[in-house]
């Protein structure tokens, strides 16, 4: 069995959070992932933007951070397995939908499982990583009806 939490510390109360736990069982679904453990956590710009210098030491906000408890091997069990953290800028998503000329929906699904799949060990440093990464966000976000 799968757990996550999906934590709103913003003062915004957005629908597009609220159902975002439906597209969550997706990705997993599609991901075969089972007995999983993270969070979603939304914050504004001035929050994450501390995480990102403190973590990262870039001076500016972000709009997803993830943080992967699997990369210290203390937290792998055999019964199941603590991903980490998804940190999501609710400003940067509202920023980027209209920059992109698609829904908050469309933006905030895509953060989480660009997220999700960071704390998996995906990523884009390298062309080649992120064709894959970015392919396999776009298939779960297309199975989910979620389309630019």
């Amino acid at each position: 069995m799968n757990e996550y939490e999906i934590i709103n510390n913003t003062k915004e109360q957005l629908k597009e959070i609220d159902e975002l736990g439906e597209f969550i069982d997706l990705a997993l679904k599609h991901l075969k992932l089972n007995n999983v453990i993270f969070n979603v956590i939304f914050v504004d710009n001035e929050y994450i933007h501390k995480l990102n210098l403190q973590y990262r030491g870039i001076d500016r906000p972000t709009d997803v951070i993830s943080f992967a408890l699997e990369d210290d091997k203390s937290f792998i069990n055999m019964d199941f397995r603590v991903l980490g953290d998804i940190y999501i800028s609710v400003d940067k998503a509202h920023e980027q939908a209209l920059s992109y000329g698609h829904s908050l929906k469309r933006e905030i699904s895509f953060l989480t499982i660009h997220g999700l799949l960071h704390l998996l060990g995906y990523d884009h440093m390298v062309k080649e990583d992120e064709i894959k990464m970015f392919a396999l966000q776009e298939l779960i976000l297309h199975e989910a009806g979620i389309e630019r």
